[in-house]
């Protein structure tokens, strides 16, 4: 039997509304630029090789932080950094809308993105913690999900229409008055989180992992060997100090359960491949097809808006299967949608194989970002709520970062662009059709005398989850 979600209240409906507004606008925030680099590089004289930069400006500090954020979350208050991160967007986008010169418009980026580090896990783990974990739980992430992927989507459109309409600078001051208004409203809807008593940071922890993550990143953009090694290194000594912390950022207990872990390397997979996805379509697209920069975001758009359904029917079938199943079964569907692109052509007929397959594949992403979410944040405490859902939000923003770096790498070392693309895109297929195997295998529920063991009286889809964290 599935359990019945809870009535919510008019209260929880409000509090939905703003953190879930909070999440679309920051992902909007991600992609609204994307589509006007030439138009803002040249508005404040930066050079075409300059413009990666308006990316990755935003992108280091969004993924190498967030995790760091998330714990400070648990640790000094949910709501209290949430808002922080809102003052932080608010200032930094008044930034980029009045850049006059390179170094401002990449400091508002950087800004911009260290906002998303701290608002991202926040507005979440706000969520997990204003609702008991179960199937309305399941239900709000799965909306959560679907407006976050609809948000990059939204934000390629917006950006587009922005530029076309007003200017570049539309695209950054767009965010002030839904930061203000959302400034207003939550301290009067949420409530600050319970602190522990006699908070320790674990600075050391918290300076390798983001140094780690900072330098990993890096090399990944910039195909930077040393700092890959440099990144690595600092990995490896924030593990060790994990395990030997009296008071760890990250608690290896909690990195090794199952959940977690096979949570959040599903979580990279379903972005790092369609990210990844996006961006060689993107090329074929308009560099093979020679659809301008308009018609490639509009056939996007129509599937990829259609699919923000799937947030709302995931959470459903979490509630009837279990969130394993639909974590499978949607990363699956991701990837076998992925396949016919591997075969297009330059005629521009293909346009009926490229619409349908990207209805189908943003249908199965949206599903397995909610059964993720679902699956890496179930069976934890409320007050691991900030680290758990800062993980999922580094494992997404990490993804975003390094998945058209790598395969688009891989794609450039053919001569013909469009045999680079369907190199890329059959790399795509083989590890998301891989990694389903992994994952299906990796949350396999283990022995039952073994949930009785953990002690912890949870609904019946967590306590499969933590018969698979017992060690």
């Amino acid at each position: 039997m599935t359990t019945s979600p809870l009535p919510i209240t008019g209260r929880q409906r409000l509090i939905l509304l703003v953190l879930l507004g909070a999440g679309f606008m920051l992902s909007v925030d991600f992609s609204i630029l994307n589509v006007a680099l030439p138009q803002v590089g040249a508005g404040v004289g930066m050079g075409l090789t300059g413009l990666p930069w308006i990316t990755s400006a935003y992108a280091l500090p969004a993924a190498g932080f967030t995790l760091l954020f998330g714990r400070l979350a648990d640790l000094f208050g949910r709501r209290r950094l949430f808002l922080s991160g809102m003052v932080l967007l608010t200032g930094a986008s008044l930034l980029g809308g009045f850049a006059a010169n390179p170094e401002m418009l990449l400091t508002a980026r950087v800004l911009q993105g260290f906002a998303t580090a701290m608002a991202i896990p926040a507005s979440l783990s706000l969520l997990t913690t204003t609702f008991a974990e179960g199937a309305t739980r399941d239900r709000i992430l799965g909306l959560n999900g679907a407006l976050l992927s609809a948000g990059f989507t939204v934000g390629a459109l917006v950006g587009g229409t922005l530029v076309g309409l007003l200017s570049w600078r539309a695209a950054f001051l767009i965010n002030v008055p839904v930061a203000v208004a959302i400034l207003l409203l939550t301290p009067f809807l949420i409530s600050e989180s319970s602190l522990p008593e006699r908070v320790k940071l674990d600075l050391p922890g918290a300076v390798t992992v983001t140094g780690g993550l900072l330098a990993v990143i890096y090399a990944v953009i910039e195909k930077n060997v040393p700092s890959a090694v440099v990144g690595v290194l600092l990995l490896a000594a924030f593990w060790m100090i994990e395990l030997r912390s009296p008071a760890p950022l990250a608690p290896v207990r909690i990195l090794r359960r199952p959940t977690v872990k096979w949570g959040n390397y599903a979580g990279f997979v379903v972005f790092t491949m369609e990210t990844a996805m996006i961006f060689l379509t993107t090329l074929y697209l308009q560099k093979v097809l020679g659809f301008s920069p308009l018609a490639t975001g509009l056939i996007f758009g129509v599937p990829g808006l259609a699919s923000v359904a799937a947030g709302v029917i995931a959470g459903r079938f979490i509630g009837r299967f279990g969130s394993r199943e639909v974590l499978v079964a949607g990363l699956a569907v991701q990837g076998l949608a992925t396949l016919p692109l591997v075969f297009l052509s330059t005629d521009r007929m293909a346009l009926v194989i490229v619409i349908p397959a990207l209805f189908i594949g943003f249908f199965g992403h949206v599903s397995s970002i909610v059964a993720y979410t679902v699956t890496a944040t179930s069976g934890l405490p409320n007050e691991e709520q900030g680290l758990a859902t800062g993980l999922t939000s580094m494992t997404q923003q990490v993804a975003i970062t390094v998945g058209i770096p790598i395969l688009s790498s891989l794609a450039a070392t053919q001569s013909a662009e469009l045999t680079g693309i369907h190199l890329g895109l059959s790399v795509n297929v083989a590890v998301t059709l891989v990694s389903v195997v992994l994952i299906w295998f990796g949350l396999r529920p283990r022995d039952e005398r073994r949930t009785a063991a953990a002690g912890v009286p949870v609904g019946k889809e967590a306590e499969k989850e933590l018969a698979a964290s017992s060690e």
